[in-house]
């Protein structure tokens, strides 16, 4: 029984070191590039391997991150518990797994999507374990690097069914970029501490809260005028403008309210959640924003 468990255990902490929480949302994201492509003529096997290869080269990118930030996480609360900071994923062992996890990941994109998908699945990869790895340590702009990365999967799941770079997938793009970085800037108002202490110069520990804020007052506008585009060209119609709209305004309304609140991190707390609901909504009326009005 007692080996049993060990298994389990080490079982779950290689699925724990691909970092799940990110692989399952922009899963979510994938899907919905998908569905708002195809308008729900679903080809199931490019669906599944559109789904799957991405969702493996996220996991072998977030190991490797893993592995390249282990000194960092050591001096983080949030992190200084993961696999390879305490030892129980070793480097070699972290790299050897991401390797496979890339392997099979590309292997399956290529086989059943098209280059359009394996080309954002590169893209994806170099930018988050590469030109993000190094942003993070050295600039206050490495949250917008991070966002390149973060925006591929929902690009990739359209490019599976277009396989063509139009404005859709400029406009998919620019909506996720705008999304990710309040939602990433409420988590460094949070966590500013933390990053002070391991040194990387997030926004909030370099020019401090306030700018911060209009920062993300200031992407919050932009990801509206993104979503008000969506519909105006067609893309999506007047039922996901009629959702997203007031959505997208509310959450403009709440970041300029938190200007001058002196609750930083309370207000950082729920902008954070509110970022969450409105990627859930997003990605739920991207989904039937190819069938509804």
């Amino acid at each position: 029984m007692a080996e049993s468990n060990t298994k389990r255990s080490t079982l779950w902490h290689y699925y724990h070191v691909t970092k799940p929480g990110i692989i399952r949302g922009n899963v979510m994201s994938t899907i919905a590039g998908y569905l708002l492509a195809s308008r729900w003529q679903i080809d199931w096997v490019v669906f599944a391997a559109t789904v799957v290869g991405t969702s493996l080269v996220i996991a072998a990118s977030c190991t490797i991150n893993n592995y390249l930030d282990r000194h960092i996480d050591e001096k983080m609360i949030r992190t200084k518990e993961r696999e390879l900071v305490s030892g129980i994923i070793s480097p070699v062992q972290a790299l050897s797994y991401a390797a496979v996890l890339a392997v099979l990941g590309f292997s399956t994109l290529i086989a059943w999507t098209n280059w359009y998908v394996v080309g954002a699945g590169a893209l994806g990869m170099v930018f988050y374990v590469i030109i993000y790895g190094w942003a993070k340590r050295t600039t206050i702009h490495g949250t917008l690097v991070g966002t390149i990365s973060g925006s591929m999967p929902i690009v990739a799941g359209y490019l599976a069914v277009s396989n063509r770079i139009d404005l859709a997938a400029i406009l998919l793009f620019m909506v996720m970029t705008t999304w990710q970085m309040p939602h990433f800037y409420a988590i460094a108002l949070r966590r500013a501490a933390e990053y002070k202490a391991a040194g990387i110069p997030v926004l909030p520990v370099v020019k401090g809260v306030r700018r911060t804020k209009f920062e993300m007052v200031c992407y919050t506008f932009l990801f509206t005028i993104c979503v008000v585009l969506l519909s105006l060209n067609g893309v999506t119609g007047a039922i996901f403008l009629l959702v997203m709209g007031p959505l997208s305004l509310y959450w403009l309304w709440r970041g300029v309210q938190g200007i001058n609140r002196k609750d930083d991190l309370a207000w950082g707390g729920q902008m954070f959640g509110l970022s969450l609901l409105v990627l859930l909504s997003l990605s739920a009326m991207l989904s039937v924003g190819g069938i509804l009005p």
